[in-house]
């Protein structure tokens, strides 16, 4: 490794991060893995874009070299897409022009390392982009729990939440499900308790958060125009 001895984690990186290395060149892959050790964190290596995405991982940073100059960037961030990958980015290089930096940006990624990178340089980068990346986790674990307290819901109680993530007042949803709005009433205190939620608002919350797609939300559209 370059540079001499590695420098420790910054002072306001609470705790190491997984570093997820997609390079072609086993040595460049060896030599972020080693340097990502030496600097505390946690390194997985793949060859390809299509080994990551046929183990998705689902927490850390993403370090992936970018092809030649002359190779458009935008599929590999769809190819990510596609996988279920949504964690930070890392684009690297040989390249450090300003064109291929701002196309990165533009692509998706978080931020540019040029290769053969030097320690201080991967301090920098993941120092920048820390706060993006708890960000990202944090989001990630409340769509799990949210996804988790939804998942014990009815069919029905399930249509009254969507509904009203859609804004519908409990008269709409009982046209569009062809119910009472007392029923709709009921659905709607048993989803509340299920879900642990306080007010409407909450409930809400955890039906954005879990970002899943609704049943309904068609019919109750229609129902509320009519």
């Amino acid at each position: 490794m370059r540079g001499g001895h590695a420098p420790a984690i910054p002072a306001g990186m609470e705790q190491p991060l997984a570093l997820h290395i997609v390079d072609g060149c086993s040595r460049t892959r060896a030599e972020l893995a080693h340097m990502a050790f030496e600097l505390g964190h946690h390194a997985e290596v793949y060859g390809d874009l299509e080994e990551l995405a046929s183990h998705p991982p689902r927490d850390g940073v993403l370090l992936v070299r970018l092809g030649d100059d002359d190779e458009p960037i935008a599929p590999m961030c769809e190819l990510l897409s596609e996988a279920g990958v949504w964690l930070p980015l890392v684009a690297t290089g040989e390249s450090a022009s300003t064109g291929r930096i701002v196309e990165a940006i533009k692509a998706g990624a978080l931020d540019y390392l040029r290769l053969p990178a030097e320690p201080r340089n991967l301090v920098a980068v993941l120092d920048r982009i820390d706060a993006e990346a708890r960000l990202q986790a944090e989001g990630r674990r409340r769509m799990i729990e949210a996804r988790a307290r939804i998942a014990n819901l009815s069919v029905r109680e399930r249509e009254v939440l969507d509904a009203l993530a859609d804004g519908n007042s409990n008269k709409a949803i009982a046209r569009a499900l062809e119910i009472s709005p007392r029923t709709v009433e009921i659905h709607r205190a048993n989803m509340m308790g299920k879900l642990g939620a306080r007010h409407a608002a909450e409930a809400v919350r955890l039906r954005l958060e879990a970002q899943l797609e609704p049943y309904h939300a068609a019919r109750v559209q229609e129902a509320g125009r009519g």
